[in-house]
């Protein structure tokens, strides 16, 4: 008969024994469910864009036919007056840029600079993000009640977000809703901690996902043409040497312990971002206090370089266009560029915001090329085993919403190039639906990952400063070759051509 101590230690063995194989369990769901979320996110963005684009014919300006538009584009009749296409959903879904500032008192945003009320714009914002959630969840086999009992209260910490970034000498300061969606998480999440209740809707990969998809519609082919070979050069040379470097510097100078958190933030500062940064970490399997300090840093970095990186082109007095491919190629949001770029008026800010969407295309790239790298090297060197990872493994971890945003991509730059109708149906559908849904969902996200983010569970990394010590490395090596690039490209080389 065994003793009592022997007892109590064989539970205990067998107690942690079946907590290994629920974590086991848990893990294997949460994998199965990141799949099809990645193919939830890409299938929920293209039904939205067909959507949108079906929507949009309701307010197509009656003269304009593709036949027509299509003969003045192949020059076979003088171009009239371009009419104007209205967006659909115009006022539907609250667009925070058009929010009236405030001062001392929140509620002078509820009306628009119009001094039309934002609370149809809101309501409609609530109702078709919510729909989103519910349709994934319905995919998922997930439970809709528990989500639409706590999506609301997600909502209005982003509607929060949006409305701190509308005081005045906030907004003044280039403090985007981004920056203060995370801080509204952060603030509940290491406080009071983030109420069990709201978890079903603290969905943060898939609303950036599904963001991410939509935003494909911005990322036009055609934009890569208008600057031809000089944007190429400053976006797709400078960004993978710049990526390759920091990366080998974090574990070769560094010595830097997560291999994930290093690419995560070698990609995060020299590509586009937070986008980048999401992007890298489901190829990567990055932990979520990684991505969250990746994205922390990018964000605060963006607002001081969105504001020193106009006054050093002034100071060192380059031309807007030369000025515009430095800050596109080096500050990592596309509004942040686009703020920017407006210091250096019309010819900078176009150059900056073109070379930074050029950039953007490669987050398709980074993504199956970090995939690639972690599952034939880092993950096999791991193993114990000598099997060789094939390409099975690749494109299971290849995150597929990357797919979605290829094909909104390549749909609506091929419906751009096509016609004056197809040039004015995007901008349309871009105006009216997809830019500001995609705007709301990106906040839902970041708010999201604050209330998934414990600091406790970031202090050894902040510890040891060289998370900081990596991007700030990485960013200056790609300030000086970016410079560099953008003067030989567009000051020098084909400077005639532009």
């Amino acid at each position: 008969m065994s003793s009592e101590p022997e007892m109590k230690k064989n539970l205990s063995t067998e107690h942690s024994r079946a907590g290994t194989d629920a974590g086991k369990d848990v893990e294997n769901v949460r994998q199965r469910l990141g799949l099809n979320e990645d193919w939830t996110a890409a299938l929920l963005g293209l039904l939205i864009l067909g959507l949108a684009m079906v929507i949009s014919l309701g307010t197509k300006p009656s003269q304009l036919t593709w036949a027509t538009s299509a003969s003045v584009a192949a020059g076979q009749t003088q171009p009239a007056e371009k009419p104007v296409w209205n967006p659909p959903l115009s006022g539907w879904i609250a667009e925070s840029s058009k929010w009236k500032a405030w001062q001392a008192n929140p509620l002078e945003s509820l009306t628009d600079k119009n001094k039309q009320s934002i609370l149809p714009g809101l309501l409609g914002a609530l109702l078709i993000s919510g729909l989103i959630g519910i349709a994934a969840c319905l995919v998922q086999k997930s439970s809709c009640r528990k989500y639409l009992s706590a999506f609301p209260a997600v909502f209005v910490l982003a509607a929060i977000a949006f409305w701190l970034a509308k005081q005045e000498v906030l907004e003044s300061a280039n403090l985007e809703y981004a920056l203060w969606a995370l801080v509204v998480g952060l603030a509940i999440s290491n406080s009071i901690l983030t109420p069990k209740w709201m978890l079903p809707a603290v969905r943060s990969e898939l609303y950036i996902k599904v963001g991410l998809v939509l935003l494909g519609a911005e990322v036009l082919f055609t934009r890569l043409l208008a600057l031809g070979v000089a944007g190429v050069v400053v976006s797709w040379i400078v960004t993978p040497v710049v990526l390759i470097a920091t990366y080998i510097f974090g574990q070769r100078v560094l010595k830097m312990q997560s291999r994930s958190l290093n690419l995560v933030i070698s990609a995060d500062m020299s590509v586009c971002g937070v986008s980048a940064a999401i992007a890298t970490a489901a190829a990567c399997k990055a932990k979520k206090e990684e991505l969250s300090l990746a994205v922390g840093m990018s964000l605060a970095f963006t607002v001081l370089m969105m504001i020193v990186m106009p006054m050093a082109v002034k100071a060192i007095g380059l031309s807007p266009e030369v000025g515009g491919a430095w800050i596109g190629g080096t500050i990592d949001s596309t509004g942040a560029v686009a703020a920017a770029g407006e210091a250096l008026g019309k010819e900078g800010r176009d150059t900056a915001v073109t070379v930074k969407m050029i950039q953007n295309i490669l987050i398709g790239v980074v993504a199956l090329g970090v995939a690639i790298y972690w599952t034939r090297w880092i993950e096999k060197s791991n193993s114990q085993g000598s099997a060789e990872i094939g390409i099975g493994e690749i494109w299971k971890r290849f995150p597929k919403f990357v797919l979605g945003f290829v094909a909104v991509s390549v749909l609506c730059s091929v419906v751009f190039a096509a016609s004056l109708f197809g040039e004015l149906w995007v901008k349309a559908v871009t105006d009216g639906v997809t830019k500001p849904l995609r705007t709301w969902l990106f906040c839902l996200a970041f708010v999201c990952i604050g209330l998934e983010t414990n600091f406790r569970e970031l202090m050894p990394f902040l510890r040891s400063g060289k998370p900081l010590t990596l991007y700030l490395c990485g960013q200056a090596l790609n300030v000086v070759l970016t410079l560099i690039m953008a003067q030989w490209a567009f000051g020098w080389k084909f400077a005639p051509l532009l």
